[in-house]
């Protein structure tokens, strides 16, 4: 509900970039319809779609047999139950697979870098820590500026006051939606704002 409201609010268009940061899944109860709807994003604007921890937790269960229990507790079940999982890996559709197969791990653009949730301010972006990328939290300490001297945009950091995290040289967009908090998408042009809940209600 709250990616189709947002969605609807930002409007994109055939030639517009759209930059995702991750976790695509586990972060409601219908995780599969999320996949559906940036698929056909896809298809309609030019979509990057960046990787989370949460679908690296996802993809190390599925298809490389890493133990479930971690991706479980932090949402694994709930998605697998959007799949009507029973078992077998071909629940998920081909469609599915190759999305989550493409998922980038940082993309640059004009004055902005975007990752996940954060970076190492001295490694250049192609020779960064996956861990760095997916995994840290911004509540550990906020990076410099980057080498590249370019803004950097990520998520993963929840900011539960609903308000994006601006620290000049790093946004933080994550502002709690799976819990009760908001989604946001950020217009780069002018640095304007959307934001939608669970309910659909959008502002701006």
């Amino acid at each position: 509900m709250a990616l189709h409201a947002l969605l609807d609010a930002m409007k994109p268009e055939p030639n517009d970039i759209v930059v995702t940061l991750g976790d695509y899944v586990d972060r409601g109860p219908d995780s599969s319809g999320v996949v559906d709807q940036l698929i056909d994003l896809g298809t309609r604007t030019q979509l990057i779609a960046l990787k989370g921890n949460h679908e690296e937790m996802m993809l190390e269960v599925m298809n490389h047999g890493k133990p479930h229990h971690d991706w479980f507790r932090y949402g694994g079940d709930t998605t697998l139950a959007s799949y009507d999982y029973t078992g077998c890996n071909s629940c998920i559709p081909d469609s599915h697979q190759r999305f989550f197969e493409n998922l980038g791990d940082f993309f640059v653009y004009d004055q902005y870098f975007f990752t996940h949730a954060a970076y190492d301010p001295n490694v250049p972006l192609e020779y960064q820590d996956i861990g760095m990328l997916r995994w840290y939290s911004l509540n550990d300490g906020i990076p410099g500026p980057h080498q590249n001297g370019l803004t950097a945009i990520v998520g993963h950091t929840a900011n539960k006051d609903g308000q994006v995290a601006n620290y000049g040289h790093i946004i933080c967009i994550d502002t709690y939606c799976y819990n009760g908090g908001y989604l946001t998408g950020i217009d780069l042009t002018n640095r304007h704002t959307f934001q939608a809940d669970q309910m659909g209600q959008v502002r701006f």
